[in-house]
């Protein structure tokens, strides 16, 4: 399997259709895992002055391109959302409660915080379901256009149903006041759908990461930063301040680009991966609707077989069936998924679920007769 032969391409290998959970690691990600590893061992102290001056601003530069951002130094660097967020949320005043707008279908690295926070008053928050789906954006915009919020955080691509937000800026723009925070998660949307964030760039925060679409694995998230928004958040780490550590000076200081939300040290090792997949999609053409493009034919093969079968899930159980709503896996509808999830595994297939969804998804790694192949692998289900 061209670009794979390490992971799923070797003998034994599971067939893999969750490229939009953990994806495989391409093979050129272990020469940059190793580069990380040589740096670290030759360049001792000074590994850190190469990391931030040539590997990050790397990196910077291949999430500035594939966003469409007009600067890549608002891109900061992090090994996980939660993180990002945790920093968000400190940007507020201390003294009340920040008042949230989301939806019912946030990933648990925001959900799950919020939840807490709301347990304990310090934060208020208003959820717009993302069902129907049709009428989503209309009804968030809507929410998004009143007054007393603090913060405005939705997904560009929902990882419970796949549904996808095409129209960011509408959202961005409903917002009335220039002091609300805007946060788009974009982990299920970057390097999985073309995105151009240059007409809200100077608004809105985006957040991703390189576990999933991006190939790159863990411990390498970004948040983009847009000028202006939280100067100087209260959970910060030595490196915000970095450019500022051997001059001294009083107060706290912070950068005024998107270091500013950057934490303490981590394993840069994420980053190497990232550029090192970067560079070979470049040299492979793989733009990100060239590999959305590949990744739909897949599927309507995919789906075209399976309502030929006498399979547990069908076209009808997709939550949302039109691709131009969709973003890069399938979402099924079904009591069984569990039971779908389990029997599968026993073939060595890989799927996952979360709750009454299973989630199907390909990547460029796959072609055509593996459609076929899994649509029968179901239907002996």
């Amino acid at each position: 399997m061209k670009g794979f032969s390490l992971s799923i391409g070797r003998a034994g290998a599971p067939f893999h259709a969750a490229a939009h959970s953990h994806h495989p690691w391409p093979d050129v990600s272990l020469p940059a895992q190793e580069s990380a590893w040589r740096d670290a061992a030759q360049l001792l102290d000074l590994k850190w002055k190469h990391v931030f001056g040539k590997v990050i601003p790397a990196a910077q530069c291949h999430v500035a391109r594939v966003l469409n951002l007009p600067a890549a130094s608002t891109v900061a660097f992090g090994p996980n959302t939660h993180s990002f967020v945790l920093r968000i949320l400190s940007c507020f005043p201390s003294d009340k409660p920040v008042r949230v707008l989301t939806t019912t279908s946030e990933f648990h690295s925001f959900s799950r915080q919020l939840a807490r926070l709301e347990e304990g008053g310090l934060v208020h928050v208003t959820r717009v379901s993302t069902e129907p789906f049709r009428s989503f954006e209309s009804r968030f915009a809507e929410e998004a256009g009143k007054e007393g919020h603090d913060l405005v955080f939705f997904s560009q691509v929902f990882f419970d149903s796949g549904f996808r937000v095409h129209d960011l800026e509408r959202i961005v723009r409903a917002v009335p006041s220039t002091e609300i925070f805007v946060v788009v998660d974009g982990y299920h949307g970057f390097m999985a759908v073309p995105t151009d964030l240059s007409a809200i760039s100077g608004r809105a925060f985006y957040l991703a990461g390189g576990y999933k679409y991006a190939m790159a694995g863990e411990g390498v998230c970004f948040l983009h930063c847009p000028p202006g928004y939280g100067l100087r958040p209260r959970d910060t780490g030595w490196y915000a301040g970095f450019s500022g550590l051997e001059t001294g000076g009083s107060g706290v200081p912070y950068a005024s680009d998107g270091s500013r939300f950057l934490g303490a040290t981590f394993d840069a090792s994420g980053i190497y991966r990232f550029n090192a997949v970067q560079e070979w999609l470049q040299a492979e053409g793989w733009v990100v609707g060239k590999m959305l493009q590949h990744v739909r034919i897949v599927e309507r093969v995919f789906l075209t077989e399976l309502d030929r079968k006498d399979a547990p899930i069908c076209t009808s159980d997709l939550l949302v069936p039109h691709e131009k709503w969709r973003g890069r896996f399938l979402a099924f509808r079904t009591r069984d998924a569990e039971k779908i999830s389990a029997a599968l595994a026993a073939q060595n297939i890989i799927v996952d679920y979360r709750g009454d969804r299973l989630r199907v998804g390909f990547g460029i790694y796959h072609t055509e007769d593996d459609a076929v192949r899994l649509a029968r692998a179901l239907s002996r289900g």
